[in-house]
């Protein structure tokens, strides 16, 4: 079934001062998302949810993708990423989360910016006007902390009750004034070598 798009959101915030200083350089975060027609609404409770995945996903990923760049300015300026779901109230959880926790939709925008790390998420169900928050981290690095911040916006009308919100986030750079380090040097000084899968 071809992917039934009611409408598409450009979404960026410039961040100029932080902290009361300027920042270094303007940063911006960025989200681009598309309000879909639920493809599993009104069905019950359907078993297998493959089909409608191969269907919507990839082209979903192929737009928003390209939607990120364009706002970004390219591939190359988005430092940090992320992706995010809300379904309607009538849609199930596994719904949101079916559209984008699949390769065809992520893989899309991994390669496009050539990243190393998975794409941290948020997914839930809610009505029109739910805050959408994008958690974001650094592609090539998930313990740069610097790049951990959150895209958070909502849509007035989205999503009704029989769709679903798909969104990515993107930054150009990490937070203004990061002064917390990162995970590594947590590692060190807790005497852990940085492979620790305890260590948070």
């Amino acid at each position: 079934m071809p992917t039934k798009i009611r409408k598409t959101i450009t979404w960026v915030e410039t961040v100029l001062v932080e902290g009361g200083r300027a920042a270094p350089t303007p940063l911006k975060l960025i989200a681009a998302a598309a309000v879909v027609t639920n493809p599993w609404a009104g069905r019950g409770f359907v078993e297998d949810l493959k089909p409608e995945i191969h269907d919507v996903a990839p082209e979903l990923g192929a737009i928003l993708t390209a939607m990120i760049l364009d706002a970004a300015g390219g591939a190359d300026r988005v430092e940090g990423y992320g992706k995010a779901a809300v379904v309607g109230l009538n849609g199930e959880l596994e719904h949101a989360n079916a559209l984008i926790h699949t390769l065809r939709f992520g893989n899309h925008y991994r390669q496009a910016v050539g990243a190393k790390t998975y794409l941290a998420f948020t997914n839930v169900r809610g009505a029109a006007n739910t805050p959408l928050m994008i958690p974001l981290m650094d592609k090539h690095d998930e313990g740069r902390r610097s790049h951990y911040q959150t895209v958070h916006f909502s849509i007035p009308d989205a999503p009704g009750a029989d769709e679903i919100v798909v969104a990515l986030g993107a930054s150009t750079g990490g937070r203004p004034h990061h002064r917390i380090g990162d995970r590594y040097q947590d590692l060190k000084d807790l005497g852990h070598d940085r492979s620790n899968p305890a260590a948070v």
